[in-house]
């Protein structure tokens, strides 16, 4: 199950997200928000984490205009590895290298059919599971970094 959210400004990209995801017969959980009035982007991160967190979600989604604050407001949750991608390669790299469980991208920044491209590379593609790449992860979840 995918968990997906954006603020008003990534609105728009959201729902032709989520209509992919259905097309692609893909189950989620829509966290918000439900239109382009204005909106915090905290509270949508931290809605997509809390699927996360809960276990009923595996990966998220969030959109902002940028994806850029959405993407510091979700990394501020615990368990939550959010990448903020504007083409595949990075969201193939994030997930091979990074296990990031969330997708952010920026609303303003990708076009609809860059953003499936993304989508569908970060969904499909898994963590390599390497040591090094393990080891650096077990070092963010530490939370003894400063």
């Amino acid at each position: 199950m995918i968990a997906i959210g954006s603020d008003h400004g990534g609105f728009a990209l959201k729902e032709v997200v989520a209509k992919h995801l259905k097309e692609l017969g893909l189950d989620y959980v829509d966290c918000g928000c439900y239109d382009i009035s204005s909106v915090d982007y905290p509270v949508y991160a931290q809605a997509v984490a809390r699927e996360i967190q809960s276990g009923k979600c595996d990966r998220g989604i969030l959109v902002c205009s940028t994806g850029i604050g959405i993407s510091m407001a979700a990394n501020k949750c615990t368990g939550i590895r959010a990448a903020l991608c504007s083409e595949p390669y990075s969201a193939k790299m994030t997930r091979l290298h990074n296990d990031a469980n969330v997708l952010c991208m920026g609303g303003l920044v990708v076009g609809d059919n860059l953003a499936l491209e993304i989508v569908d590379t970060f969904l499909n593609t898994e963590f390599s599971g390497e040591a090094r790449h393990q080891r650096r992860i077990d070092l963010i979840e530490s939370g003894k970094l400063v």
